[in-house]
């Protein structure tokens, strides 16, 4: 009975530590985008530049698929909602969630758990065509036009080329810390 008991606790505290560093990653990804954020002037909805993705990569090289996807889909889902795009939120949960899970997945992969960064690397690189393609047909919907929606991917690519080129230094320091090896 007390060995019952015991693996109990333990997985409560399991959960509640995991419950605790999704909540702490969903609000790294929000502040990230909220606070560190440059609006382009280059597209009809403004486009916009921010280090909410290098968090997103660095929740998927640390922490794996499923907590990237949920950092990246709630922290700029929010964002979208009180920052005025809310139009936005539903499809950035979609193409942000995808996002994390994807560089998430190639970067645990075959045991790796973000440990290589030329995984972490690919996992990245591979994320963002779907990515711009999801906020493509969701710009081409919104705007029935699919020719609009080009104009919004120079901005795009440079966010996701910023948050790899943040991400990768800060994750291969983070990955000499014992907690993160």
């Amino acid at each position: 009975m007390q060995k019952t008991q015991t693996q109990s606790y333990s997985s409560s505290r399991k959960q509640t530590f995991n419950l605790i560093l999704t909540s702490m990653l969903i609000a790294l990804v929000f502040v990230a985008t909220l606070l560190l954020n440059i609006k382009l002037p280059i597209t009809a909805n403004g486009g916009l530049v921010h280090l909410g993705t290098a968090m997103l990569f660095i929740a998927a090289f640390l922490f794996g698929p499923k907590k990237a996807a949920i950092a990246g889909a709630v922290g700029m889902g929010l964002f979208d909602l009180v920052s005025g795009w809310t139009l936005w939120a539903p499809f950035t949960i979609v193409a942000r969630g995808l996002q994390g899970y994807i560089v998430g997945k190639i970067a645990w992969s075959n045991g790796r758990n973000g440990n290589s960064v030329a995984f972490n690397l690919l996992g990245a690189i591979v994320s963002v065509p779907v990515m711009l393609a999801v906020y493509y047909l969701c710009e081409g919907i919104l705007y029935s036009n699919w020719i609009a929606p080009v104009a919004s991917i120079p901005g795009n690519i440079v966010q996701n080329v910023v948050g790899i080129l943040v991400a990768i230094p800060v994750c291969i320091a983070l990955k000499k810390v014992s907690f993160f090896k």
